[in-house]
C-alpha cells in the first residue's frame, strides 16, 4: 500500500511533466539555432537560403515559448478546474430590448457549452411578454465549465436599433450574467451550510403550467439565514424535484461566495480577477451599428459582432482574459520571490 507522501509526490511529478517536457524541447530548439546560426554565412547560396529559413522558424518557435508556453506552465494549478458551472443571468435596464438581449445571451453560452463538448440545461426561464426572457438559470456540465464561463461575470450592455422603432434610433439595455460553481450533486454542503440555518418553504407555483402547477404545493424557496440569501424553484413539476434544483442553486451560491472571499485574501487574484469580473461594472459592449464587440476589462475590441453572437468569436475573449490573468499571477509570483 502506498502511503499518502508517495500519493503526494507522485501527483507533483504529474502536475510538472509538461514543464519538463516543454524545457527539454526549448533546450533542443535552442542548440539547433546555434548549429543554423552557423550556417548562414555558408558560401553554398543555397544552403544559406535554407539556413535562414529555419532559423527564422527557430527564432519564432523560441520566442513563443518564452511569451507563452513557460508562462502559462509556470502558472499554479487552478483548484476550481473540476468545477462544472451554474449560468444566472439577469436582464436590466431596457425592457424589452432587454429580454430580447438575453434570449440571444442565451443562445451564444448554450452553442458555447456545445462546442466545448459540455452538456448545458436551461433549468429555469421566465418569458417576457415580447417573446424574450426576463431571466434563465442554465447548468453546464463539464470538465474546465466554471473557469471558463467566469469571465462572463458582469454587465454585458447591447447598443442597437429595437425592431419597434420606426425612426430607427439607437437604444442601450443590460443583461446581468452570473456565473457559479455548480457542485456535483452527490456533494455534501455541509462545509457551506447547516440545514439548521436554512428555512424552508413550500407554496403554489404561479405563472403557466396548467392544472397542476395551481393545485399542487410544488414550488420551493430556501432561505440561508445568515447570508440572507434567497432561492425560488418552481419549474420542475414535483416539490422533491424543486426542492433538489433549489438546493443545487444554493450550495452553487454559497461556494461562489466562499470563492470571492479567498480571493479577497489573495493579493493577485483580487487584483486580476475580481476587478475584471465585477458584477456591477460593465464588462462588454455589443455595439450592433459598429459591428463591434468591446471588452472592456482589456479594450479587447471583435470587429464583427455576428463571430460572437452566431459563430466561434467568444473563444477570443476568454482566451484573452485567462492569459491576462496568468500573466497577472506570474507578475505576482515575481514580485513575491525577489
Amino acid at each position: 500500500m502506498s502511503c499518502p507522501n508517495d500519493v503526494k509526490f507522485s501527483k507533483q511529478a504529474k502536475e510538472i511533466e509538461p514543464l519538463e517536457q516543454a524545457w527539454h524541447e526549448w533546450e533542443r530548439n535552442r542548440e539547433l539555432l546555434v548549429e543554423t546560426t552557423t550556417l548562414l554565412s555558408d558560401p553554398d547560396p543555397a544552403m544559406r537560403a535554407m539556413a535562414s529559413e529555419e532559423h527564422t522558424q527557430l527564432t519564432d518557435t523560441l520566442s513563443h515559448s518564452l511569451s507563452t508556453t513557460f508562462p502559462t506552465l509556470l502558472v499554479p494549478p487552478s483548484t476550481t478546474n473540476h468545477l462544472s458551472a451554474i449560468i444566472d443571468i439577469k436582464s436590466g435596464v431596457g425592457g424589452s430590448e432587454a429580454s430580447l438581449f438575453l434570449a440571444d445571451l442565451l443562445r451564444v453560452y448554450l452553442r458555447y457549452a456545445q462546442d466545448m463538448k459540455w452538456q448545458a440545461d436551461v433549468i429555469t426561464k421566465n418569458v417576457s411578454d415580447n417573446g424574450g426572457l426576463k431571466d434563465a438559470i442554465v447548468e453546464v456540465k463539464g470538465l474546465g465549465a466554471y473557469d471558463k464561463l467566469r469571465w462572463e461575470s458582469g454587465v454585458h450592455r447591447v447598443q442597437r436599433v429595437p425592431a419597434t422603432d420606426a425612426k430607427g434610433r439607437v437604444h442601450t439595455s443590460t443583461v446581468a450574467v452570473i456565473v457559479l460553481p455548480l457542485m456535483e450533486e452527490d456533494t455534501s454542503g455541509d462545509e457551506l451550510f447547516s440545514m439548521d440555518d436554512v428555512r424552508i418553504e413550500v407554496m403554489r407555483a404561479r405563472g403557466a403550467g396548467g392544472q397542476h402547477v395551481n393545485k399542487t404545493e410544488s414550488a420551493v424557496r430556501l432561505t440561508h439565514k445568515p447570508t440572507g440569501i434567497t432561492v425560488s424553484m418552481q419549474d420542475e413539476r414535483s416539490q422533491h424535484q424543486n426542492r433538489r434544483r433549489a438546493f443545487q442553486v444554493l450550495r452553487a451560491r454559497l461556494m461562489d461566495r466562499k470563492l470571492n472571499q479567498d480571493m479577497e485574501n489573495r493579493r493577485s487574484v483580487r487584483r486580476d480577477l475580481v476587478k475584471s469580473a465585477d458584477r456591477s461594472d460593465k464588462i462588454r459592449t455589443y455595439n450592433y451599428a459598429q459591428d463591434r464587440v468591446t471588452d472592456h476589462r482589456l479594450g479587447l475590441s471583435l470587429m464583427n459582432l455576428t463571430a460572437v453572437m452566431e459563430e466561434d468569436g467568444l473563444y477570443e475573449f476568454v482566451h484573452a482574459l485567462q492569459k491576462d490573468y496568468d500573466e497577472g499571477v506570474m507578475e505576482d509570483m515575481i514580485q513575491d520571490s525577489s
